[in-house]
Order: structure tokens, then sequence, then C-alpha cells
């Protein structure tokens, strides 16, 4: 019987643990339920080890956790007092399972999983395909590009890695190994492209990874954007480096495959001229003579004009963004409002630290004082009865109306405030954005209005989306569970609309024929029912790996293992740049055995305590973990983006050239990762902008 390599190399890591996990116990003090607490250490770290090899081996994680956090925990307890052990286990388990079932955090993740599953099976992604690659024919390695493009707009919309990486595997895999592609290129860019849902928002690792470590989900999406697109980036100028060194392993397209099929209309419409914007003005502004509807002769002009219409309100809103005058806030009216009476109250809080609640010395003082001699010069003479008669006519509040009118009259009265000065950057981008105009509108044939007519049916709602979601988070409107609610209900709706068009476009009859309206019906149903199965399953995974965290590390906790990993970390006296480099490194490995739910969930809580000592950002380093963590998918043996495309590809495509295929997009991975390291703007510049 011959063992494959990967075995070879699972079975001797066991081997290794399990022998150090033998040698290391104390058995002698296990027995007799005497441990000391070097002990209780030792077991902590053996337990560590133990869930390591249990998880390898391949019994559930979550249930892992527990069992293992349960029996840990019960003997740290009965090392302590034996008669309670089991009482104090029962209790940490139910208060551990309570904490996961209150976390309010966690309600974003079936939300936003339910939204992936919808557009996942909406059958949006094969429009989108289809559009990118006309977009992108002329290019080195089109294919490559388009799919790279393709995983990562829709790992945006969703962030499930094995959805991306099979639907991709089901449409790219096909037409790039028709187009001549090689396997280990084409292999590798899935499923690099498809794990890119680890990184980019709304990605379901950043959720786990600030429920554990207590960092603002917001702040993590606002930094994780750039440094995923900087490595969608890094993966794009890689594939197309290699299309132009090898063009053997990308051949380019044909000259037939990189024509796009022009419509009746745009066939007629092409006859005013090869330039598309030119020959619909012609068209509209000519004698006739066409043969098609000024109305459709307008609309198509409107089509044309979306790019230039589209930079110019982004750069009408940056203006505005950029000379707006600084807001001060004022706290006159605060002032007025409570006059002496809120000073008074915030100097008796600051000395009782309760509001209304007078100093002690004060009240003592005002009781032994006697009423001032001086005070009746002050109070005037008497009113008369007219007076006292005019006071009686007037409504309450009254007496503080002038003030008020005064006030508003101030108000009234003072000047707007000046714009700022445009800044010098402005400029360059409004010269940018002139220059990228002219140059769409040089190159603005037929063709490519019909690639962005495509564009327009397949990306553009789908972006609406995104923008949504990503923009209501990162710019405060909503919170994550909010924002996710609101990407399942446009999911539910560009599913239920994409069925409907696709049925219509069958030739089915009518918009409003039984047969079009029934089978939109009965296949919404079918995609609502697999995307609420699908959710349920993967978030209860989720949740129960929450609630086995919870046991381990209270277990860890008990057994003084935190301590005994934070004591021989400082005895090595690193500096910062040390301990990230060592931090990494061990998290790049154990992505090879793991996978990131295993990391997040057992070793982030050893890591977090530890970075404070070494001043370092808790959201910095959770960005160095979701980059570094993208190896976790594509790292044998356990390399579960390779087995998700295995299941959908043709035979002859062996599990050995896909691992093959990856190994260089590792690579771009790791220097990814130094990059951020280097420049940790990349990652902190946008949270800084958007939440200083």
């Amino acid at each position: 019987m011959k063992v494959r390599k990967e075995l070879w190399f699972g079975f001797s890591l066991m081997a290794v643990i399990i022998v150090v996990v033998l040698v290391l116990t104390p058995w002698s003090n296990l027995f007799d339920a005497h441990l000391s607490k070097a002990d209780l250490g030792v077991l902590g770290l053996l337990m560590l080890a133990l869930i390591v090899v249990a998880i390898m081996i391949g019994f559930p994680t979550a249930f892992t956790l527990m069992g293992m956090g349960v029996f840990f925990a019960w003997l740290a307890y009965r090392s302590v007092n034996p008669d309670l052990a089991v009482q104090q286990v029962l209790d940490l388990f139910v208060q551990r399972t309570y904490g996961v079932m209150s976390n309010d955090v966690l309600i974003a993740i079936p939300l936003f999983l339910f939204m992936g599953y919808l557009v996942e099976r909406a059958q949006l992604i094969d429009r989108l395909f289809h559009s990118l690659h006309l977009a992108t024919s002329r290019v080195p390695g089109s294919l490559a590009v388009a799919t790279i493009v393709t995983c990562a707009i829709f790992a945006t919309a969703t962030g499930i890695i094995g959805a991306v990486v099979t639907l991709m595997g089901l449409l790219a895999l096909p037409a790039m190994l028709k187009a001549g592609y090689n396997i280990k290129v084409a292999a590798g860019v899935i499923t690099a492209g498809g794990c890119l849902g680890i990184l980019i928002p709304p990605s379901v690792l950043l959720i786990v990874y600030g429920a554990t470590a207590g960092v603002s989900v917001v702040q993590l999406y606002a930094g994780a954007f750039l440094p995923g697109m900087m490595l969608a980036g890094l993966y794009i100028g890689y594939v197309i480096a290699l299309a132009k060194w090898k063009p053997a392993l990308m051949p380019p397209l044909s000259e037939s495959d990189q024509r796009v099929p022009l419509p009746p209309l745009a066939r007629t419409l092409a006859q005013q001229g090869s330039h598309a914007l030119t020959g619909l003005w012609r068209a509209l502004t000519g004698p006739g003579g066409t043969g098609v509807s000024t109305r459709a002769v307008a609309g198509q002009l409107v089509v044309s004009l979306l790019p230039a219409l589209a930079i110019i309100v982004l750069l009408g809103v940056t203006f505005r963004s950029a000379t707006a005058p600084e807001v001060e806030a004022s706290v006159a009216g605060l002032i007025q409002a409570g006059g002496d009476v809120a000073a008074a109250a915030t100097s008796q809080e600051q000395e009782t630290g309760l509001i209304g609640q007078p100093a002690a010395e004060e009240e003592k003082q005002e009781g032994a004082q006697e009423p001032s001699a001086e005070a009746p010069k002050d109070l005037g003479a008497p009113p008369t009865a007219d007076q006292l008669k005019s006071e009686s006519t007037q409504e309450p509040g009254s007496k503080v109306k002038p003030a008020a009118e005064k006030s508003a009259s101030t108000a009234a009265k003072a000047p707007a405030k000046e714009r700022l000065p445009i800044p010098a950057w402005f400029w360059i981008m409004l010269a940018i954005g002139i220059a990228i105009i002219g140059i769409i509108y040089w190159l603005w044939n037929w063709e490519r209005l019909e690639v962005f007519k495509l564009l327009l049916t397949s990306f553009f709602p789908l972006a609406l989306l995104i923008i949504a979601v990503l923009g209501s988070i990162v710019f405060g409107l909503a919170t994550p569970a909010e924002a996710a609610a609101v990407g399942a209900f446009g999911g539910f709706f560009l599913a239920a609309v994409y069925r409907y068009i696709a049925h219509l476009r069958g030739g089915a009859g009518g918009p409003l024929s039984g047969a079009v309206v029934g089978g939109t019906l009965r296949e919404f149903g079918t995609i609502i029912k697999e995307s609420s199965f699908l959710t349920a399953k993967t978030s209860a995974m989720v949740c129960w790996l929450f609630v086995g965290s919870g046991i381990f590390a209270a277990a860890f906790a008990l057994l003084g293992g935190q301590d005994v990993v934070e004591k021989w970390v400082l005895s090595l006296d690193m500096t910062p740049v040390q301990f990230m480099i060592l931090a990494q490194f061990i998290i790049f490995i154990l992505g090879w055995p793991l996978e990131w739910t295993e990391i997040i969930i057992i070793f982030m809580p050893i890591f977090i305590p530890l970075l404070p000592h070494f001043n370092i950002d808790p959201l910095f380093f959770g960005l160095l973990v979701a980059l570094n963590l993208q190896t976790a998918f594509l790292s044998p043996p356990v390399a579960m983006a390779a087995f998700y495309l295995k299941g959908v590809s043709p035979p002859h495509v062996t599990l050995n050239q896909i691992f093959a295929g990856m190994l260089p997009f590792m690579g771009i991975q790791v220097v990814a990762l130094v990059l951020l390291y280097t420049f940790p703007q990349i990652g902190l510049w946008l949270p800084s902008v958007l939440y200083k």
C-alpha cells in the first residue's frame, strides 16, 4: 500500500505531538489530584497540542474544543476542590454558551451568509464573468484576469470561499482549459481569487476576529478594503506578466473571440460612423433615414454618457467635501440654556461624581452660615400692582423669549463661513478624471458600448448592493448587523428580478403570463429554501465554534497556559518587530494543518493579551492575520480551496496539479504581507480618515 506524501507529513506531525504529550504529562500527580501550578500550566499546553492532533485526525472542531475544554477544566477545578468540580464545570459551560448567544456582533454572520447564498444562486456571476471576459479580451491572460476580477467582486458580495471557488470552477475552468491555458495556472487563479473573500469585506473571518479580540468590526472592514484590493492587484499583475513572459501558458484569444457581436440596432447605427458617441449624435441631430426611432437613439446616447456623468458626480462630491468649511462645535447654547445651574452642576459633578449632588463640605458650610445682612440691598423696591398684573398675563416661559430672539438675530446676522481653499490634490484628481474621460471616449466604439451595456446589467446592480452594504457600515450609517439585513434583502430582490428576467427572455410568454410568473415563483422558492438551509448550517457551525472556543479559552486560563506562554515570550526579550515576525510565522505554519476558523478561535486568544506589551495595535494585527490566513485555504494538506475545485473539475485535473498551481500565489501573499507590514498605512489610512 502506497501512502501519499501529504499523509506522511500529517502522520509524522501527529506522531511528534503525541510523543511530546506522553513525555511531558505529569502522570504521577495527575491521578492523585495533587497538581501544582507548574503542572497545571503544562496541562494547558498539552491540551492545546491534543486539540491540534484531534482536529488533524478529523474530529469536529467545535466538539473537540468543548470536550477537551470540559475535561481539562474539570482537572483544574478538581485540583482545588474535588467535590465541587463537576458543578463548577457545568456552570462554566452554561455561562460561556450564554455569552455567545448574547453577542450582538454575531447577528451579522447569518445575514451576510444568506445574502451570499442568494447572490450565488441568482446566476449573476455567469453574466458578470462573460461581460468582464469581453471587457478584458485584449489584455494578456484575459480569461485569468477576468476570473480574478470576478472572484474579487463576488467575494465582496458574499464572503463565502467555498461558493466562490466552486462556482468559478464551473464557469471559468472549462473556458480556460478550452482556450489552451495551462492547468496549473488556471487552478491557481481560481483558488487564489476565490480566497479573497477571507480578506475583502464583508468577510466572516473579520467578524469572528473582531468578536474574539474585541476589535471594532467596522474599523476592520474599513482597514481590510485596501489590502484586499492590493492583493487582487498583485494577482492580476502576476498573471499579466506571466502571460507576456510565457505566452504558451496562457495563449491569447483568437481575433474572433475578441470581437463582440453587435445587435441589429447597433449595426444600423454603426453606419453613421465607427465612433459610437459621434455616430449617435449624427443619428440624433441628422435629417433621419437611419430607420431607428429618435427615442432609441436618445436612450443609447444617454447610456454612452453615463461614464462621464459618473466621473463628474464623483468629482463634484469630492470638491464639496474637500472645500467644506470646518464646523466648530459651539457650547454657547448649552451654557445659555442651563445658565448658572449648569455651571454649578458641572462643578458638583467634578467634586462628588454625581449630577445634582452637592458637595458635603458645601452643605455643612451653607448650614452653618447665617443670611447675609447685605442681601436686602439688592432686593429693590417691591413691585407695583400694575407690574404684578402684567406679569400674571404673560405666558409661561416668556421671560426667556427676549434672550432667544437675541440669539436668533445674532445668528442671522453672523456671516456664513467661507469654504476652504481648494487643495492641490483636488486639481490632480480633476486632471486625472478629465484624462480618464478623454481616454474612454477616444476608444468608445460600438463594441465597447455593447460591453458597457453588458456590465450595466451584470456588474452595476451587484455594485450597488455592495456599496449599499459596505458604505453604510464604513460611513457609520448602520451597524454590521443592520447593513447585513439590508444586504440580505438586496440579495432577495436581485434573485427574484434576475430569475424573472431569465424566464421572460426564455420565451415562455408575456410579462404577466402564468408560465413566466409561475416558473419564477417556483425557482425562487427553491433558491430561498436552499439558501436558508445552507445559512442555518454554516451559522450553526460558527456559533458552536464560538461556544467551544469560550470553553477552551476558559480552561486554558484556569490551567495557567496563558501565563506560561506569556512568560516564555517575554523571557525571549524580543522587539516588537521580532514578536510580529514570530507571530505571523506561527500563523503561517498553522495554516498548513489547520483551517482559519481553528486558528482564530484557538490561537488568537493566546496572541491578543501579548499585544499591549509590544505596543501593537490589535486592528493592525488583525489585518496582518487576515492577509496571512489566505494561505490556510491554499496550503496542503488542508487546502480546502483545492478540494472545492477538485470536486467540480474534469477528471484529468489532478489534486497535485491544483496544489502546484497555488504555490506561486502563496508567494504573492507573503509579498503582500511584507508590504502591509512595511507600509502599515495601507490598512490604517482609511480607518484613521473615517474615524479620527
